[in-house]
């Protein structure tokens, strides 16, 4: 049986599924199909999540999957991953998560602030030439966080994409969350940026959608204040890119990268549930 450590204590072994976060995920994943042929008996579906968020944890490769840990081959977990993914188990899951710290009064919808870092050189689909690394092909992750820093929504495109662009894709990305008496709130009050975001048309459309943008301005000095409130941010991206998996692109196909970064977001916002609530 898996056992995962205390909370509160360092967990030398994060891999480890929970039975609180097991109760969460098993509901939502999908009910499998009929076995067409004979063969070996299905992996568990909570073995194969642990050697998912191994590989997440450490980065190694799927053929690298150390079979000693029971974990299945890493090829089943690559299907399981694909599979959960597709099925949308991982934005059900955040809606789940922000649900309980929303019931608690613990998401600050006060304000929203953004950021897009790059994820690393990559020469797969949705990366392009870096304006960081010498035009070297790359990718870009960009993330919205609550005034607290609780990842509400990410997306990931080439790294020559303009930050600007993804401001309302990322706005309109932000699901609907229910967890208190009245109607679901999915808009903050205001959305924060630094000068990657400077642009008149997309303040009009911001302001459009009844949020309040707070946008530095290029070719204005330091001092805006906006690194007040802007470092929650930086510490959600510095806890995303703790994922081995996530600082280098190095899967073919985007969906499984995109997997990644949706259970990597439900992981800290899983601890914050942990903490808070």
């Amino acid at each position: 049986m898996l056992v995962a450590p205390c909370v509160g204590k360092r967990n030398s072994r994060p891999w480890i599924v929970s039975d609180e976060l097991w109760s969460l995920i098993e509901p939502l994943l999908p009910v499998p199909g009929p076995k067409l042929v004979a063969g070996r008996p299905r992996a568990p579906d909570r073995q194969a999540l642990c050697g998912i968020l191994f590989v997440l944890h450490t980065g190694i490769q799927w053929e690298y999957l150390p079979q000693e840990l029971g974990f299945g081959s890493g090829m089943t977990c690559w299907r399981r991953l694909a599979a959960w993914n597709e099925a949308g188990v991982w934005d059900r899951l955040h809606v789940v998560l922000l649900q309980k710290l929303r019931a608690a009064k613990q998401l600050d919808w006060s304000r929203a602030v953004i950021d897009s870092p790059c994820a690393g050189r990559s020469t797969r689909p949705k990366s392009g030439p870096s304006p960081v690394d010498r035009a070297r092909p790359g990718s870009k992750h960009h993330v919205l966080v609550d005034g607290q820093g609780m990842p509400l929504a990410v997306s990931l495109t080439g790294g020559n994409r303009n930050d600007v662009t993804q401001l309302l894709p990322l706005l309109a990305k932000v699901p609907s969350v229910a967890g208190l008496v009245g109607r679901p709130r999915q808009r903050p009050d205001v959305v924060l940026g630094d000068r990657g975001y400077d642009h008149d048309k997309y303040r009009r459309l911001v302001w459009a959608l009844g949020i309040k943008p707070v946008i530095a301005r290029r070719g204005v000095p330091h001092g805006s204040g906006l690194g007040v409130h802007r470092w929650v941010v930086e510490r959600t991206i510095a806890w995303l890119h703790g994922f081995r998996r996530l600082r280098v692109r190095w899967e073919r196909c985007d969906d499984i990268h995109e997997a990644f970064l949706g259970l990597a977001t439900c992981l800290i916002t899983h601890r914050h549930v942990q903490r808070l609530c």
